[in-house]
């Protein structure tokens, strides 16, 4: 049963990234402006932040998990179908979001998926669904880029349908466990959302998604059109940045032992930021690539992070709840982010779009330069102070 539900998460997250190679020229081509091209971006951050939660306390309330992957399954192959056959932004806006729908079942993936497994190979259990999430993503970009210069735009929204249809067929297989995980309640997450450390590191997330989801999930594929790429840079452009995350996120437990976890959050910022910033200065795509590599490099150290940080605080018993909390509060970058860039750039062009990610950087150092994080280590001490 393990390995299908690996296989159904493969479908699941190709389905949710097949078309991510031309989804801003798409929906440009569609009459859009980039004030509403921000907003297709961003509600798929608005769906999962309104519903993640809600979603999570509902499946421990009722103790199903199986009817949600399912629904899961079907609204990513729901969105690609949407997408594919919209006419007008409008429709993109609302197939887009339910996208975020389905990426808010994500949550009840790893829950039912870690029921398989006895509790001593959960950590086990949740690298192998992180790797099937990676494979996932990356053939789905991969793929879809190449597709749509063969077979032109509307292919990768087809093929992502059929796909997730597929899926959907598999999801039906799956069988229902006991679950070892309590109910969330409400009045816990409550308790908490009021942690000041949580906030912070939550924050810190907002900040780094919203640098994302401007560059690499959002305006990157407009940005290189506009300079000459055609669909197969765009392929490129976004193996680059994914294969960047994967590195960074590979070497983020390193890198934090190296130089200290507030150090590596800094450092992070500043490449994400001036991957940022260097965009409106290109002009060839090869100088893109080495400039989203960079950011995807920031976006994959940061994040171990910040997800180790959101429940290093909180009793063992509130981990799971914090997470979920923190997952809701980054949805706001993931909205906000590109809605504010994108008017901005309807206002002054798509470079003050980009600066408004460089700015966010310019935040997330001051937030870590600035606030008290006592979580966070420091630096590792030098030979002198020993």
């Amino acid at each position: 049963m393990a390995k299908l539900f690996v296989l159904i998460t493969v479908i699941y997250w190709f389905s949710l990234y097949v078309y991510m190679p031309i989804l801003t020229p798409y929906v440009e081509g569609l009459g859009a402006s980039l004030s509403m091209v921000g907003l297709v971006v961003g509600s798929y951050g608005f769906t999962q932040m309104l519903i993640r939660i809600p979603l999570g306390i509902y499946s421990d309330r009722i103790g199903k998990r199986k009817i949600f992957v399912i629904a899961g399954v079907a609204c990513a192959a729901l969105s690609c179908i949407g997408l594919g056959f919209a006419s007008a932004p409008w429709l993109a806006l609302i197939f887009r979001g339910a996208a975020g729908v389905a990426a808010a079942a994500w949550v009840v993936f790893t829950v039912l998926y870690s029921s398989y497994f006895p509790p001593e190979e959960t950590g086990r259990a949740m690298s192998a669904i992180m790797f099937a999430t990676s494979l996932g993503q990356l053939l789905g970009t991969t793929l879809g880029g190449f597709v749509a210069d063969a077979l032109g735009y509307k292919a990768p929204f087809v093929i992502g349908g059929v796909v997730g249809l597929i899926g959907l067929m598999l999801s039906t297989k799956l069988t229902e466990t006991g679950f070892r995980k309590e109910p969330i309640q409400l009045k816990t997450l409550l308790q908490v959302g009021k942690d000041p450390e949580l906030w912070k590191v939550s924050l810190l997330a907002v900040l780094a998604q919203a640098i994302n989801f401007v560059t690499i999930y959002g305006f990157n594929q407009s940005y290189a059109v506009s300079i000459g790429a055609g669909d197969r840079q765009l392929t490129y452009l976004m193996m680059f940045s994914a294969l960047a995350i994967a590195v960074g996120s590979q070497r983020s437990g390193a890198a934090a032992a190296k130089i200290g976890e507030r150090q590596l959050i800094l450092l992070s910022f500043i490449l994400m930021g001036f991957g940022s910033i260097a965009v409106p200065f290109t002009d060839k795509i090869w100088i893109l690539y080495i400039t989203q590599a960079l950011n995807g490099i920031g976006r994959g150290l940061i994040f171990p992070v910040l997800m180790s940080q959101s429940i290093r605080a909180v009793a063992p018993e509130k981990r799971s709840t914090a997470m979920g909390f923190f997952q809701a509060i980054y949805g706001i970058g993931m909205t906000l982010g590109p809605v504010i860039a994108g008017w901005f750039s309807d206002l002054w062009g798509m470079s003050a779009g980009y600066l408004t990610a460089g700015a966010f950087g310019l935040l997330g150092c001051i937030a870590v330069i600035q606030w008290s994080l006592p979580g966070l280590s420091v630096k590792i001490t030098s030979k002198g102070d020993e």
